[in-house]
């Protein structure tokens, strides 16, 4: 079963889109089958209920409030290692 992973942004097109396609390419080369949904922070609420992950820059992180996902902050959204190490220790076995 794949594990769900959200990015967020302000409005779900600009950055979540980026860290999206980013987390997707770390997550083939991890071997780990995800289903990467990308969101505004005014969703992020409703499909956290699903997700077992959160991706987020540190200006939206405050955005993503009460969940049982693991949230994840990511400094550079285009950095593939960032993305492999932060995903790899979060998702890994």
């Amino acid at each position: 079963m794949a594990v769900r992973i959200l990015t967020i942004c302000g409005a779900g097109v600009g950055t979540s889109e980026i860290l999206r396609v980013s987390a997707s390419r770390a997550l083939e080369r991890l071997g780990i089958d995800a289903d990467v949904v990308a969101t505004d922070v005014e969703h992020v609420q409703a499909l956290a209920e699903d997700a077992q992950v959160i991706l987020a820059t540190p200006e939206h992180v405050k955005h993503v409030g009460r969940t049982y996902a693991q949230v994840i902050v990511i400094q550079n959204i285009l950095d593939q290692e960032e993305l492999m190490e932060k995903l790899g220790d979060a998702l890994g076995d």
